[in-house]
This record gives structure tokens, C-alpha cells and sequence, in this order.
């Protein structure tokens, strides 16, 4: 068969689409992915040769009464004639949106077509974007169950899916060290704010920096391109050891280098974590859309896989006490790496694609 699957704009719609995208083509199906024209989709994909791509012009909504309004809705316009174009031409047997506004315009033009159209939610609760689409959508699948009661028609709980480079070859935790030359021996924490660095955590850290001087502690740092040399020379100036990376495509290599992870609470970045059983302070962006970051983190400190800390005065002296001390906690470790294994999905990608195999027959 011959799907089509829009998952571009951040990476936390873009690597769970392709890890859909993926099993499909094993199972022998083609597909179509819509991309937006951002940087991130084409260094993402530029690791994926052999998938038809059609890149869309759509964009975030902005503030209703801003003037970019119009550019917004002229965009979103000519994303649905490019998929109407493109589906005419294809037709494809079922088409999913991995969510935000990428994701729109596949959606209404499936509808429009009489194409099957499914939507995956990773959050715990949806944002606009979502909660329009789902109106011309067969089925939603969502990556938290909790996020059942937004949605009235049918749901089907898949998780959210893992991007397959993660789940296969992964080096082993001294070898990871080795490769990003870290000492071995040391507590590592890995910092990140989902694929494009987050400003808040950036000077978050770099305040929290000076506290953490002495420490027996390195960190990976995934700063965004904008913050990579201004997080250097905080952590240089110091005495802290860190690595700063402006943004990493080889996430196999990170994360099983580290001991635990300060992070946002997207739903894709908290499913990865707890693929690798990090133990993590969330510090979720608090502009999110329906404070969904919030509430996704809630999900993980619920059941003692994290701890959460808003981005307010008191995040600097919080955030350093428990960087501090649970590194000296072994048992409180184990305990909520064990509970951030408890919440990864298991073949979420295939749970999908079966779905999507089901409504396309």
C-alpha cells in the first residue's frame, strides 16, 4: 500500500513519524512524508534516503490578532493545494499527522478526498492544531492515555514511537564516553530543551553553573545553535566540565552516556528518556500550548521518574540542590530509573502502523 505521513516542523513530530515511516517501508509499503521547510527536517532527513518528500510552507499559528495572521493563513492554504495535488496524484491509502500545523493541511486534504485520515497526539492534552484536525480524522492515537477524555471519537492508545537509531546498535555506556571523549568515571548529566535548544534551561544552567563548581560532574549540553558558545564560556568560567553541542544527530551516542538528564517535557523528548531509563529533572516551557509540558511531566513525577521544577526565581537554588544530591543518592536513582523504564512504549511504531494498515484495508 501507500501511505503518506506529515511529522515536520520540531523533532518531536518529526522522529516519531519517521520511526512509523520506517516500519512501514519493512513491511513493504511506500511512503510519502510531509516535511515543513525548517532546517531540522532537512538535516533529519538528510540520514533517510529513500522516501518521497514534499516540504509545505505551513507555520505555527501566531498570536490571532498579529499581523502575521495573514502569512499564516495564505500559507496554510497553499500547504492544502500542494496536498490536494499531490494526493491526486498519488492517492494514497491512508494519510497520518503526527500533529502541530504541518500537519493540518494533509489531514483536510485526505478528508477532502476521501482518503483515511489518522492523527497521533503524543501529548497529555492537545493543542489547537490537534483539535481541529481531529475533526477529519477516522481514529486518534495517542502516546498517553490520559489524553483520552479531549478527544470524543474513537482513540487508540500506541505510545508515542521511538526514532529507530535508538533502538538498535546502541553503544554501551563507556563506549558512548569514549566517543564524545568523556571521562568514564564520572557522573554525567545530559541537558537538552527538545531539538533546537530551549533559552530558558540555557541560562538556567549557566546560572546554576557556579554552584556546581567542585562537583564530580560532567554534562552533555544540547544548547541550540544560538547559545553554543555563551554556555561554553559559562561553564569554562566555572571550572565545570561539559561538552556543548549546538545540536546532535546521533542521540544513540547521548543518551547512554548519562547517568540522568535535566530537560523540557515534550512527549517525544520524555519517551526517549524513558527509553534509556534516565532519571530526569523536568523543567517544562512554561508558554507551551495548554501548558501540555506541565502536564506531560506530572505523568513522569506521578509515578517517581522525575522530579519537576518550574522556570520561576527559586529554579536556580532547587535545581542545583538536586543536581547535588541525587548523585549521592543511589537508591533514589535506581528508583526512578526503574520507573522511567516502566513508562517507555514498547513497538509503538508498529502499533501504529498496524493502525494505520487496519483503517487503509
Amino acid at each position: 500500500m501507500k501511505f503518506a505521513i506529515a511529522c515536520g516542523g520540531t523533532g518531536g513530530h518529526l522522529f516519531p513519524g519517521l520511526a512509523v515511516a520506517e516500519v512501514l517501508r519493512e513491511r513493504g509499503h511506500q511512503v510519502l512524508i510531509f516535511v515543513s521547510e525548517k532546517e531540522i527536517d532537512a538535516r533529519a532527513l538528510g540520514n533517510r534516503p529513500g522516501f518521497v518528500v514534499e516540504k509545505l510552507p505551513s507555520v505555527g499559528m501566531p498570536p490571532l490578532f498579529s499581523l502575521d495572521v495573514i502569512s499564516f493563513f495564505r500559507r496554510m492554504i497553499a500547504s492544502f493545494m500542494r496536498c490536494n495535488a499531490v494526493f491526486r496524484r498519488e492517492r494514497p491509502n491512508a494519510v497520518l499527522g503526527m500533529g502541530g500545523f504541518t500537519g493540518v493541511a494533509p489531514l483536510v486534504a485526505a478528508r477532502w478526498r476521501g482518503i483515511p485520515a489518522l492523527l497521533h497526539e503524543s501529548n497529555a492534552i492537545p493543542g489547537k492544531a490537534n483539535r481541529l484536525a481531529a475533526r477529519f480524522c477516522r481514529k486518534v492515537l495517542l502516546g498517553f492515555s490520559e489524553c483520552a477524555k479531549h478527544f470524543r471519537g474513537p482513540v487508540c492508545v500506541t505510545g508515542t514511537p521511538v526514532r529507530r537509531e535508538l533502538t538498535f546498535d546502541v553503544p554501551s555506556r563507556a563506549e558512548a564516553r569514549r566517543i564524545l571523549d568523556l571521562n568514564p568515571d564520572r557522573t554525567t548529566l545530559l541537558v537538552m530543551g527538545g531539538s533546537q535548544g530551549a533559552s530558558g534551561i540555557n541560562s538556567l544552567m549557566m546560572r546554576v553553573a557556579p554552584r556546581l563548581a567542585g562537583a564530580k560532574i560532567q554534562i552533555i549540553h544540547l544548547a541550540g545553535k544560538r547559545s553554543v558558545e555563551e554556555v561554553t564560556a559559562a561553564y569554562a568560567a566555572a571550572n565545570v566540565s561539559a561538552r556543548v553541542l549546538a545540536f546532535c544527530d546521533r542521540m544513540q551516542e547521548v543518551y547512554p552516556a548519562a547517568d540522568f538528564a535535566v530537560s523540557r517535557s515534550g512527549a517525544a523528548s520524555l519517551t526517549e528518556l524513558s527509553w534509556f531509563g534516565l532519571p530526569s529533572v523536568l523543567v517544562p516551557y512554561p508558554h507551551a500550548a495548554e501548558d501540555h509540558q506541565r502536564l506531560n511531566a506530572q505523568i513522569f513525577t506521578t509515578v517517581g521518574a522525575a522530579r519537576m521544577i518550574l522556570e520561576n526565581e527559586a529554579a536556580d537554588a532547587e535545581l542545583s540542590a538536586l543536581l547535588l544530591s541525587l548523585p549521592e543518592s543511589s537508591a533514589e536513582f535506581v528508583r526512578m530509573a526503574e520507573a522511567a523504564r516502566g513508562l517507555a512504549p514498547r513497538d509503538s511504531a508498529c502499533k501504529v502502523a498496524e493502525v494505520l494498515e487496519e483503517v487503509a484495508a
